[in-house]
C-alpha cells in the first residue's frame, strides 16, 4: 500500500513515535486491548530495519521534538531493537512503558536515558495478581526497588481500573507508600464493567483520592488525573497547548504507533482496524490521524470539556461515530461521568484557594511537570 504524505500530519513541534518493538508478551492479562482482532502475538518480528526508520524520521519528523516510548506486546523482550534505537539517536527523549517483570535485565546506561518509566500494574497484590497471575505484584515491586535509582527519570504506575471493588488503600499504597514509584496514573477500563453499582463504587474511591490530594499544601500528592484536572482548571490554556486543542489522548495530533510490520496507527488500541492505518516506515509515507473530532461527538456540549478536551478518542469513535450503541452505553457514558464527576469534587475543594497556599516548587510541579507529556491527563 502506497499513498501520498501530508506536510500537516503532526501537529505542533513535538512528536510522540511509539515504536512497538514486539506484539509477543510473557504475561496474559486478561483484559489486554490488543487481544481485539488477534493483535497480540500477531507480529514478533521487525519487519523494517533501522536505516528505514532513520529514513522516515528524516522525511517526516524533521525539526520536531521527539521523544519515543517503547511498547508492545512487552517492549523489553525485543532489547535489542530498543538498545539499536537509543544508540541511532542519542538526541531523543525515551520512555519505557512495560510489565516490570523484566526491569531488572534493563542494562544501567538505558536505565539512566529514560525520562520515565510507565509500568502497568492493576493495585493492590490481589487484584494484580487477579489479572496477571499469581507473584506478578511482588515480582514488580522488587524490581522497581531494584532499579528506582538507576532511571534518569520518573516511574509511573499505570492502572487500568477494571476492578469495581478496587479500594482507595490499594490505589494510595502506589501514589505514597511504595518509594519506587514516583506517581500514579489510571484509565477506566474500556470494557462492560460499570453495571450495577460499579459506578458508585468508584466514584466513592475518587471522593477519598481527591480529598487526600487537597489536603496538604506543603506537597503534592502524585495522582496524575488529579494533577492534570487541577492544573487545567487552573489554567485552561494548558489543557490545549500540548496537543492544539485537539484531544488530550494525543491520538488526533501527535502520538504514531509503529507496529513491527511497520504499519502506523494513531491508537495503539485500534490497530486491528485497516481503516485507522496513518502511515507505513518502508513505504515512508504519513498522513493525519483519521481519529479527529467529528461532529457526532458530543463534547462540546459537556461540562467537563473546557478542561478535559475530550478523553478517549477511542472511546468516542466507537461509541458516536461507529454507533456502537451498546459500547457507549455501557463504557463511554459512564467513564464521562466518572470524569465529570472528578470535576465537581475538585471544585467543591475550590482549588483556587488551594493552589494559592503552595509554595513555588509545588505550583512548578503542577503546572510544568514533564510527566504530562507521557501520558493522558484524563483519565
Amino acid at each position: 500500500m502506497i499513498t501520498t504524505s501530508d506536510p500537516n500530519a503532526i501537529a505542533g513541534g513535538r512528536v510522540e513515535l511509539q515504536l512497538l518493538t514486539t506484539l509477543r508478551c510473557n504475561l496474559k492479562c486478561t483484559y489486554c486491548s490488543l487481544g481485539i482482532g488477534d493483535v497480540l502475538g500477531s507480529q514478533t518480528e521487525l519487519e523494517y530495519d533501522i536505516d528505514q526508520l532513520a529514513v522516515f524520521v528524516a522525511r517526516h519528523l524533521a525539526g520536531k521534538e521527539v521523544y519515543v516510548t517503547f511498547y508492545g506486546g512487552e517492549p523489553t523482550l525485543n532489547r535489542p531493537m530498543m538498545e539499536a534505537v537509543m544508540r541511532r539517536f542519542p538526541e531523543f527523549r525515551y520512555q519505557l512503558q512495560t510489565n516490570g517483570t523484566l526491569l531488572d535485565d534493563v542494562p544501567d546506561w538505558m536505565l539512566a536515558r529514560f525520562a520515565n518509566i510507565l509500568v502497568s500494574i492493576d493495585g493492590g497484590e490481589a487484584t494484580t495478581d487477579g489479572y496477571r497471575g499469581r507473584g506478578i505484584w511482588r515480582q514488580v515491586i522488587r524490581n522497581l526497588d531494584k532499579v528506582h535509582g538507576r532511571v534518569g527519570g520518573t516511574i509511573t504506575a499505570r492502572v487500568t481500573w477494571g476492578n469495581p471493588d478496587t479500594t482507595f488503600e490499594e490505589l494510595d499504597e502506589l501514589a505514597s507508600s511504595l518509594e519506587a514509584i514516583d506517581y500514579l496514573y489510571w484509565q477506566f477500563v474500556a470494557d462492560e464493567m460499570y453495571g450495577g453499582d460499579s459506578p458508585d463504587k468508584r466514584k466513592a474511591v475518587l471522593d477519598r483520592l481527591i480529598e487526600k490530594f487537597f489536603a496538604s499544601t506543603d506537597t503534592l500528592y502524585p495522582l496524575i488525573p488529579a494533577m492534570g484536572m487541577v492544573r487545567n482548571k487552573l489554567l485552561p490554556n494548558r489543557a490545549q497547548e500540548l496537543y492544539g486543542g485537539l484531544t488530550q489522548c494525543r491520538v488526533s495530533s501527535h502520538l504514531i504507533n509503529v507496529m513491527p510490520s511497520g504499519r502506523i496507527y494513531p491508537c495503539p488500541d485500534m490497530m486491528y482496524d485497516p481503516a485507522m492505518q496513518m502511515g507505513e516506515i518502508q513505504g515512508n509515507w504519513l498522513k493525519k490521524s483519521p481519529l479527529q473530532p467529528r461532529p457526532e461527538m458530543p463534547c462540546e456540549a459537556c461540562e467537563a470539556f473546557l478542561w478535559c478536551r475530550r478523553n478517549c478518542m477511542k472511546n468516542l469513535w466507537r461509541g458516536y461515530v461507529d454507533g456502537d450503541d451498546r459500547y457507549r452505553e455501557n463504557v463511554v457514558e459512564p467513564i464521562c461521568e466518572l470524569i465529570r464527576h472528578m470535576g465537581r469534587e475538585i471544585d467543591r475543594h475550590d482549588p483556587h484557594a488551594w493552589f494559592a497556599q503552595l509554595p513555588v516548587p509545588v505550583r512548578r510541579r503542577l503546572v510544568d511537570n514533564e510527566v504530562y507529556e507521557y501520558v493522558e491527563i484524563m483519565p
